[in-house]
C-alpha cells in the first residue's frame, strides 16, 4: 500500500529540495526509475538507516517521493520501497507523466502513425527497469510510474490489469481515442517476447477511471504456474487531490 501525501506547494517541495544531501537522495530516486529501498539508499550515501529514513519522510511530507510496501519475500516485515511521485513537477528534474504523454502525441504528428503502434515503440523506453519476462509486474511497474494506481485481477488464465485512477483525465476527455490508443500500445509492447498476449483495454470515462487492460495467458503449464503467482493486487496508491 502506499502513502498518498498530502496536498503540497512549490514553496514546501523547493524546502525539501533546499537540503543538499536530500537533493542527491531525490534524484537518485529519480534516475533509478525503479522502487528503491532505504538500504539501498545507505549503501549509496554511506549514512545511518534513521538519516536516510529522515531524508525520505521529508521527501514524502513534500509529494515528491511515494512511499510504499513491497510484496512480502519470505519471513520478516515487508520492506519499504520510495519511488518518484509520478506528479512531481518537472522543474524539480523530473520527467511527469504529462511530459512523457506530450512526447508520445508529438511522435504521432511526427510519424503520422497509430498511436498503439507508437505505444509499442515506446514500451521499452518506459518500462522503469530492465525487462522482467513477466508482462503483468513490468505492465503494472510501468501503469503505475505513469500515475494509474492499477491493481491486478486474476482469473483462470485471464488477467486484468485496473487503472484505479486516469491522470491525463483533461487530454482523455478530448481524445480518448487517442490517449487510450497509446496505452493499449504501451501494454501491447511490454507483452512482446513473453508468455502473456494484450487482449484488449477497455476504457471508462476517465473521470471515473477504471479502465481495464486485459491480457491472456499464452498457455504452458510452467507459464500459468508463473502467473499464478503474481500478486492479485498490487495497487500502486492514491494522489487524487
Amino acid at each position: 500500500m502506499t502513502t498518498a501525501p498530502p496536498a503540497t506547494s512549490l514553496q514546501q517541495q523547493a524546502r525539501a529540495l533546499g537540503d543538499p544531501t536530500r537533493h542527491r537522495v531525490f534524484r537518485y530516486v529519480v534516475d533509478a526509475g525503479r522502487p528503491i529501498t532505504v538500504a539501498e539508499l545507505t549503501a549509496e550515501f554511506g549514512f545511518n538507516h534513521n538519516a536516510i529514513r529522515q531524508h525520505l519522510a521529508k521527501l514524502v511530507e513534500a509529494g515528491l517521493v511515494l512511499e510504499s510496501t513491497a510484496p512480502a519475500q519470505g519471513p520478516g516485515r515487508p520492506r519499504l520501497v520510495y519511488v518518484v511521485n509520478p506528479t512531481a513537477e518537472s522543474r524539480w528534474g523530473a520527467t511527469g507523466p504529462y511530459e512523457r504523454l506530450s512526447r508520445l502525441l508529438v511522435e504521432i504528428i511526427r510519424t503520422g502513425d497509430a498511436p498503439a503502434v507508437v505505444g509499442r515503440r515506446a514500451a521499452a523506453e518506459l518500462r522503469p527497469g530492465p525487462p522482467s519476462g513477466d508482462a503483468v509486474a513490468d505492465t503494472v511497474a510501468t501503469m503505475a510510474r505513469q500515475g494509474f494506481e492499477p491493481e491486478v485481477e486474476q482469473r483462470g488464465d485471464r488477467v486484468e490489469i485496473v487503472l484505479a485512477h486516469c491522470p491525463f483525465e483533461t487530454t482523455a476527455l478530448a481524445d480518448r481515442e487517442t490517449v487510450c490508443g497509446l496505452h493499449l500500445g504501451i501494454a501491447q509492447g511490454l507483452a512482446e517476447g513473453t508468455a502473456m498476449t494484450v487482449e484488449e483495454l477497455v476504457a471508462n470515462d476517465p473521470r471515473r477511471a477504471e479502465c481495464r487492460i486485459r491480457l491472456r495467458s499464452d498457455a504452458s503449464e510452467e507459464a500459468r504456474l508463473t502467473l499464478r503467482g503474481a500478486p492479485r493486487s498490487t495497487r500502486q496508491g492514491r494522489s487524487r487531490t
